[in-house]
């Protein structure tokens, strides 16, 4: 699998399990964490003549597009053997990308003329373990593509293949 497919696959995983984790975040502290909520607001307020449906795609995408480019940054850090796609540094890189998730975020709602309407230092406390989750995800999901790619094993025993895609 080339570079552009794993970072592809990884952001797409990654962002679903942040996506879904951000929902949990929501319903169980009863405050909206959902990502692509607060951007399709952004993008309402900024568009309103724009359909409902073309605000919700633009939410979305953007919210993907965001993902892939963590995802791309991960991919090039581990395919440069810059740090190793071990799950503790996916929790480091988790970390790091939840820091720069609130300044991104921090910047998106100040330069806004119309930010949404919350309680913005939970939502930003928030963006930690929401990246923590996206990072795991995407940690394990390159680290399948990984085995995926990897030299058959050659032992005396006769294992079956079950990772290859032949």
């Amino acid at each position: 699998m080339d570079q552009l497919s794993k970072s592809l696959l990884t952001g797409f995983m990654g962002t679903n399990a942040m996506t879904v984790s951000s929902d949990l975040m929501s319903k169980i502290l009863g405050e909206n964490f959902r990502e692509p909520a607060h951007l399709e607001t952004l993008i309402k307020r900024l568009f309103p003549h724009w359909s409902g449906h073309a605000k919700r795609i633009s939410a979305w995408g953007a919210h993907y597009a965001m993902g892939f480019i963590f995802a791309a940054i991960y991919v090039e850090l581990w395919q440069t053997k810059k740090i190793e796609h071990s799950l503790k540094n996916g929790m480091l890189l988790g970390l790091v990308s939840g820091v720069l998730g609130y300044l991104i975020w921090k910047g998106t709602f100040k330069a806004h003329p119309l930010p949404p309407w919350i309680n913005y230092s939970h939502y930003y406390l928030q963006r930690i373990p929401a990246h923590i989750v996206f990072a795991i995800v995407a940690t394990l999901t390159y680290r399948l593509t990984e085995l995926n790619n990897a030299p058959p094993c050659h032992t005396s025993d006769t294992v079956p293949d079950v990772i290859s895609s032949k």
